[in-house]
């Protein structure tokens, strides 16, 4: 594999790596900054999502709609179907809670489950890719 294409893909999954941190960071505050943790689940699976479309040379448009990042990496690899499902449900938190006037506020329910979904999207595509494609 190309060395651009290794650091490239290397950079997406450190920071969706760095995403899952700052998600576990903000559900152990005192008290939780939970709103702040769903936005860091949804971006975590965002970027292994993009880590996994570089990969495979599949270009993608700035997006933060999980649909259409899974959309494309089911056409790739069918066999994530089951888990990308999960993952799409994470797509609101790219802008709920982010901004005042929202209706209600996360629970930490919701927080933690967006957690197990984030890390489940992260450690599949670690596992999918070959060991020169990630990070050290």
């Amino acid at each position: 594999m190309q060395p651009e294409k290794v650091a490239e893909v290397r950079g997406w999954l450190v920071k969706a790596k760095d995403d899952i941190r700052g998600a576990e960071v903000d559900l152990g505050a005192v008290p939780p900054l939970l709103g702040d943790a769903l936005f860091h689940c949804q971006q975590a699976a965002e970027k292994a999502l993009k880590a996994f479309l570089t990969f495979h040379d599949c270009p993608f448009r700035k997006t933060h709609d999980l649909d259409v990042l899974a959309a494309s990496c089911e056409e790739l690899e069918p066999g994530l179907s089951p888990l990308l499902l999960r993952a799409r449900e994470l797509t609101p938190y790219a802008w709920r809670f982010r901004y005042p006037g929202d209706p209600q506020e996360p629970t930490e329910e919701e927080g933690r489950d967006a957690l197990a979904r984030a890390k489940d999207v992260v450690q599949v595509v670690l596992r999918v890719l070959p060991d020169d494609a990630r990070p050290t």
